[in-house]
């Protein structure tokens, strides 16, 4: 398959599919392509225009940030 039909099967997704396909593809993907260290700096921006859109602020991602790691 290529990246275009890939994209266009996931687009046809319900919301609840593409969030289980967010959850079950994203931890294998982030980790191989974590690899290439810049990377990083390709994806962090669209990361932060992601959280823009949903509202969510960066102080509310770093307070969860914050408590996720007392967890460990």
């Amino acid at each position: 398959m290529t990246v275009e039909q890939i994209k266009q099967a996931v687009s046809n997704l319900s919301p609840e599919e593409k969030k289980a396909f967010i959850l079950e593809t994203l931890p294998d993907l982030a980790r191989d392509a974590m690899q290439d260290s810049g990377f990083l700096l390709q994806l962090f921006p669209v990361f932060m225009e992601i959280l823009k859109d949903s509202g969510i602020e960066l102080s509310q991602l770093l307070q969860l940030a914050g408590s996720m790691q007392g967890n460990r």
